[in-house]
């Protein structure tokens, strides 16, 4: 059984591996922001499941299995979040060219921003 869990614990960490050589790969290959946001935080959080889920089953001890597993809860709860909040930052910057999205919603957003902010000004 020890060979068998070993021999799943290497596949898994070549897969979380080849993975993450991918998303470098991307980086350096798309042109954009967000192409490059996408391709680096996609493969990412499924790299590091697999490459966690190896070790794991390479190591086998509780106590790191246990951490592994909150490791990749706390990644799953933080990547989307910090995925969008960089994407915000990038589109208020000036750095995604708005003229090439399909959709843009944002642009909405902040235009009316502004002034429902000059109105609270001017009734206070």
């Amino acid at each position: 059984m020890d060979d068998v869990l070993d021999i799943a614990g290497a596949i898994f960490l070549i897969l979380g591996c080849t993975l993450t050589l991918i998303a470098a790969i991307g980086l350096a290959r798309y042109p954009d922001l967000i192409s490059r946001q996408h391709i680096a935080t996609k493969p990412q959080v499924l790299s590091l499941i697999l490459n966690l889920t190896g070790a794991a089953m390479i190591v086998r001890d509780s106590t790191m299995t246990w951490t592994m597993i909150l490791v990749i809860a706390f990644q799953l709860i933080t990547s989307p979040i910090s995925a969008h909040m960089l994407s915000r930052a990038g589109y208020r910057t000036g750095r995604v060219d708005s003229g090439e999205l399909v959709v843009d919603d944002l642009r909405e957003d902040l235009h009316v921003a502004p002034t429902e902010r000059d109105n609270r000004k001017n009734t206070h």
